[in-house]
């Protein structure tokens, strides 16, 4: 069979970054190189309807082999999609082989470096083969890695008939990165009753949380006229936006100063002239009440700043993002705990963690597909230093084929 790495390594050399400023869906036409190689390749190993659909999502079912008629059918999700922070385009993976726990310096930019004391993780790695880019872009372990791994799992659950399961269903997604991932999804068509996302860290991380989240866009109307007579008139929407940014917390609710069940308040675009400015904020808490908290105060600041510009305006707009996947998972107990049976089964401990941040299983869930999310082995993913373990990829295919067992063995 065809090794995960090999497709991991295939899958990262095509460009696939979201746009999240695109009014197109998916956001980025270049997704769809991605998406249809996958078509094909599930369609090699034996997966009869894969296939790529108008919005650029790919669904495949494998089918049931058992004879039991009351197996919940099963979902496994990644995204295809890469952040917009960092290029993803001529990424050169490179395999460090046996790794010897040295600094891994990568050789087009030797500025960056991995190191055992900077990235979390990477001393539990010492002779895995490790994999990255070459310094100047990402690798696209996020989320790449979690595709490879269930596509991996799906040839051998095709290959090998022994292994009893029900109903298996893929779904591959776009746009994930620009927080578009679910957006038309059709769970109808999909026709599964749980799911989980490949998308987690560290091997064995069990992530049955995530942030919530709303984003805040700040439209700032001033007053313009001409600098050269523009004493007692001009109010300029620059300098106010960039007023409200100066009186943010300096030292608290920040992603810079923030850790565990903290949330916070992180501006992510400011663009303008002097009439018309606007700034675009992402808020993140683990309860709607701390959502709302935050949001107050980025309310109370812009008042604030509004009474030294009299002539001034300021339109706060929230939008929903997505919400704490955890209080629907709460209903459904099942679907974590077989989780953690699939891991007990290849000989990790499952670690329950949650998310400071959010995956299409946030929205899947409330959508009305439970969907925690389980490990992929990613490490620094949005960035140059983005890496992953061979040897991890491989555990969580594992995992992926004992977890189908474990909801036969259960129905």
């Amino acid at each position: 069979m065809t090794s995960v790495l090999d497709r991991f390594l295939r899958y990262v050399q095509i460009d696939t970054q979201s746009d999240p400023h695109s009014e197109s869906f998916p956001s980025t036409a270049k997704q769809r190189d991605l998406s249809n190689l996958l078509v094909v390749e599930l369609q090699e190993i034996g997966i009869i309807d894969a296939h790529l659909d108008e919005h650029g999502y790919v669904y495949a079912t494998i089918p049931s082999n058992s004879e039991k008629t009351n197996i919940p059918v099963i979902c496994f999700c990644s995204h295809v999609d890469t952040s917009p922070d960092v290029t993803g385009a001529n990424v050169q993976p490179i395999v460090h082989e046996n790794w010897n726990g040295t600094d891994i310096v990568l050789p087009d930019d030797e500025t960056q470096i991995l190191r055992i004391s900077e990235l979390n993780d990477l001393g539990n790695q010492i002779g895995h083969d490790i994999v990255t880019a070459n310094g100047t872009t990402l690798l696209g372990a996020d989320n790449k890695a979690g595709v490879a791994e269930i596509i991996a799992a799906a040839e051998y659950l095709m290959s090998n008939s022994e292994v009893k399961h029900g109903t298996i269903k893929i779904l591959f997604t776009p746009d994930e990165e620009v927080g578009r991932g679910t957006e038309k999804v059709d769970l109808d068509k999909l026709g599964a009753d749980y799911g989980y996302t490949v998308d987690g860290e560290s091997v064995g991380t069990l992530e049955d949380e995530t942030f919530s989240a709303d984003g805040v866009k700040i439209t700032i109307h001033g007053v313009s006229t001409h600098p050269g007579y523009a004493i007692g008139k001009l109010e300029n929407a620059l300098k106010i936006a960039a007023d409200i940014l100066a009186s943010l917390p300096k030292d608290a609710l920040s992603p810079e100063t923030t850790e565990s069940k903290e949330g916070f308040i992180h501006p992510v675009h400011f663009e303008g002239i002097q009439e018309k400015a606007i700034l675009e904020f992402i808020i993140r808490d683990f309860t709607d009440e701390g959502l709302k908290q935050k949001e107050d105060l980025l309310q109370n600041i812009v008042d604030k700043i509004l009474m030294r510009y009299p002539h001034s305006s300021a339109n706060v707009e929230v939008k929903e993002q997505y919400r704490n996947m955890k209080k629907v998972l709460d209903l459904h107990p099942q679907v974590v705990a077989n989780a953690v049976t699939a891991m007990q089964r290849v000989g990790l401990s499952a670690v329950p963690r949650s998310i400071r941040g959010g995956t299409d299983g946030s929205r899947l869930s409330f959508m009305g597909l439970p969907c925690p999310n389980i490990f992929a082995g990613e490490h620094a993913f949005h960035s140059r230093l983005e890496w992953v373990s061979v040897q991890d990829m491989e555990k969580a295919v594992e995992v992926i084929v004992n977890l189908c067992q474990v909801w036969e063995e259960k129905a």
